[in-house]
């Protein structure tokens, strides 16, 4: 059992890997290609994650009169780029899965500077403790391994061999599920006790973050004529954080466990809005048909 717990995290890690490998089934080059058409909302999505975002956690932990420790781990989650689970959940509820990608992409590559300048900002503003965030490059190796690489043999096997793609789809999405759900058992089980105790505190901003991350992101495309795969794309890539990178800069990097506590619920309280949302901007019948297509 303890060798299992070990081995855990790389098994995790690989099963993303499989996932982003069957979302590369359902891409072409032509995907990407059609980005150029949508420099719109590339711009829009790219300003909402590192401006606007980052301002409204700021009010949000303002008004909430918010402890100064949990303002700032609430500043390092809105500062943190799109996770893998964006381009899933993305994927399962009928977004533009080629612009979460690379939206995940840029976002990380821009965090390298974006997130280190917001949280030394917070801890300023409501710490002054006078730590510094140093550039995280490994994340940019991470994006590379966990979702670019698969992403790529996946529509290299696509091109290769289309029926083996097309025949692969509803077994991926099936799967896709599963993981998803395994990861929210997860998290929920390894932050059980630091959730339970700091909710009461922390817990409503976070669940607004979260609420507020999602709408954003898909109804400020929408209101700026922007369409409903790439709206589901943003609101996606906007509302799912990388919760992974700020709990690795608060404990590993700032070195403070409570600091970590906003994303550690937000590990959790993400897997239940992102559904709901889902759900929310497709109508039940037809998310439904997304997240469980029946077999024929």
């Amino acid at each position: 059992m303890s060798n299992f717990i070990t081995l855990l995290p790389i098994l995790l890690i690989g099963a993303l890997a499989l996932i982003m490998f069957g979302l590369g089934l359902s891409l072409t080059l032509a995907d990407f290609r059609r980005l150029i058409k949508h420099p719109k909302a590339v711009v829009l999505a790219l300003v909402l994650q590192a401006m606007v975002l980052p301002a409204i956690c700021y009010g949000l932990v303002n008004g909430l009169g918010v402890a100064p420790v949990y303002a700032v781990g609430l500043m390092l989650l809105a500062a943190s780029p799109g996770g893998v689970s964006a381009n899933l959940f993305s994927h399962l509820f009928g977004g533009n899965v080629a612009m979460n990608i690379s939206l995940t992409a840029i976002n990380t590559v821009l965090s390298i500077v974006s997130l280190p300048l917001i949280a030394n900002f917070a801890i300023a503003s409501f710490a002054n403790s006078g730590q510094v965030v140093p550039m995280q490059t490994a994340k940019v190796i991470e994006v590379i391994v966990i979702v670019l690489i698969p992403v790529a043999i996946g529509m290299f096997v696509k091109r290769r061999a289309p029926a083996f793609g097309a025949r692969m789809d509803k077994p991926m999405k099936r799967f896709s599920m599963a993981v998803l759900a395994l990861l929210a058992i997860i998290a929920i089980a390894k932050e059980w006790s630091a959730i339970t105790s700091s909710f009461a505190s922390i817990g409503l901003a976070v669940i607004l973050l979260n609420i507020l991350s999602l709408g954003l992101g898909y109804y400020v495309p929408r209101m700026l004529g922007l369409d409903k795969p790439n709206a589901i794309a943003i609101g996606y890539e906007i509302g799912i954080h990388n919760s992974t990178l700020a709990i690795f800069v608060a404990v590993s990097v700032l070195g403070d466990f409570q600091l970590m506590l906003p994303a550690a619920i937000y590990s959790v309280s993400m897997y239940v809005f992102a559904t709901a949302f889902g759900f929310l901007i497709l109508g039940r019948k037809q998310a439904a048909g997304a997240a469980a297509p029946a077999s024929n």
